[in-house]
């Protein structure tokens, strides 16, 4: 089967096997080579140098961030690796989701550069997944001493009531409206949501606050496989003033300032022991929840524009390298080179986004955007390259008229 693209309402609804192992490749080489430079330059630690992360856990390992600072903690420090997701996967006629070809991909690769890589498909949230997940650290003998918490689910059971709780994506108080852009048709939209309820609120916080956070903390240190040094970082937004409104102080800033209160929380509880808990905000991207919020395609490719004009634009892979050569792992002593934050503790890569320069030069594009003009005014080719790239199609060097003849494998 020859396999093109499904994109349905912003969200493409296939992958391609071929191309996922390719974007997985290409980041890794990317990672490879900047490791290169930096061995050779004697800045920041070493492949498996002294400060090292030495076992890596990545809770929503699969894609995104949560895939790119799993590449960058093995390919860039020689790290072991347990990553866990919820994927579909593939069978012989039906295909899987792209974060289930990205992980096969991971560890063909790991397993190929002779790094341990374990990697499990299964419900992050539940209490047999943590202690799955402690049974492996004791099996192998692991001690984690990074834990990235990247998890992006639109729903979540409670562990010990058994109850499902879903997310929303809404303003709070009031109806919003804006404008956002089909990167496929060019045409401008004006788009409108309700305001959440008091119980929208809740369950998104439930979702994807700290909650579930704070769990793996707790059970993987009463398990003794943290660190003493361990670090743990989870991954937030913030975003420009255009998407406040929508994102921000909407129900998923909720659950983000929830978020950001747990790693003060964590701080505080393990930070006398010399665990340390951070909130990384992180430069908005074209991933698979971010292409469904309103007003974020028409902001990201009127942003990648600037930011590439400019010569500042980073994708996930940049990022994550960024965050763990310049922020995490600075040197082997942390005390002497603590982790730079600002004055609420977060770690802010989403540095160049958020430059005055960037930010004026994208609110005064915005507005002047139309159907007739978009293709000149924003950069809809690369937010379109990045969208379905993101689900394996679009990538340089895959054969897109070559016959799939397997989905159970790539």
């Amino acid at each position: 089967m020859i396999v093109k693209p499904m994109v349905r309402s912003n969200i493409c609804l296939n992958a391609h096997p071929e191309g996922c192992r390719k974007n997985v490749l290409d980041q890794i080489e990317y990672v490879k080579k900047e490791t290169e430079k930096r061995g050779k330059s004697g800045t920041g630690i070493g492949y498996k140098g002294a400060g090292a992360p030495r076992c890596v856990l990545v809770l929503g390992c699969s894609n995104g961030y949560g895939l790119a600072s799993r590449i960058s903690a093995a390919f860039g420090y020689g790290t072991s690796t347990v990553g866990v997701s919820f994927e579909k996967s593939g069978t012989a006629t039906k295909g899987g989701t792209p974060g289930w070809y990205n992980n096969l991909a991971f560890d063909q690769f790991a397993e190929k550069e002779g790094l341990k890589s374990i990697t499990l498909n299964c419900d992050a949230f539940s209490h047999e997944t943590k202690q799955q997940v402690i049974d492996i650290a004791k099996k192998e003998g692991f001690v984690f001493d990074l834990v990235v918490y990247s998890i992006a689910s639109p729903v979540r059971t409670d562990p010990d009531t058994g109850v499902m709780y879903k997310s929303v994506l809404k303003p709070i108080g009031k109806v919003y409206s804006g404008k956002t852009i089909d990167a496929f048709t060019n045409e401008i939209k004006e788009v409108s949501a309700e305001p959440a309820t008091e119980e929208e609120v809740a369950n998104t916080v439930k979702v994807m606050g700290g909650e579930d956070w704070k769990l793996w903390i707790h059970k993987l240190n009463e398990a003794s496989v943290l660190s003493k040094d361990c670090i743990t970082v989870a991954y937030s937004y913030i975003g420009p003033e255009v998407s406040q409104a929508i994102y921000r102080t909407g129900t998923i800033g909720k659950a983000k300032e929830h978020l950001e209160k747990t790693a003060r929380e964590l701080d505080s509880e393990f930070g006398s022991s010399g665990m340390r808990a951070f909130v990384s905000v992180n430069k908005g991207l074209v991933t698979r929840a971010s292409a469904v919020i309103p007003i974020i395609p028409l902001y990201l490719s009127t942003l990648f524009k600037v930011m590439k004009e400019k010569g500042l634009h980073e994708g996930c892979i940049e990022q994550m390298y960024r965050l763990f050569s310049q922020r995490l792992y600075i040197s082997a002593d942390r005390t002497k080179t603590p982790v730079p934050v600002d004055s609420e503790n977060r770690i802010r890569i989403d540095d160049y986004e958020m430059r005055d320069d960037v930010q004026k030069e994208v609110s005064a594009i915005m507005p002047t955007v139309t159907s007739e003009n978009s293709s000149n005014l924003v950069d809809l080719a690369g937010y379109r390259h990045d969208f379905l790239a993101a689900n394996g199609f679009d990538v340089t060097g895959v054969d897109y008229e070559a016959e799939v003849d397997q989905f159970d494998k790539i």
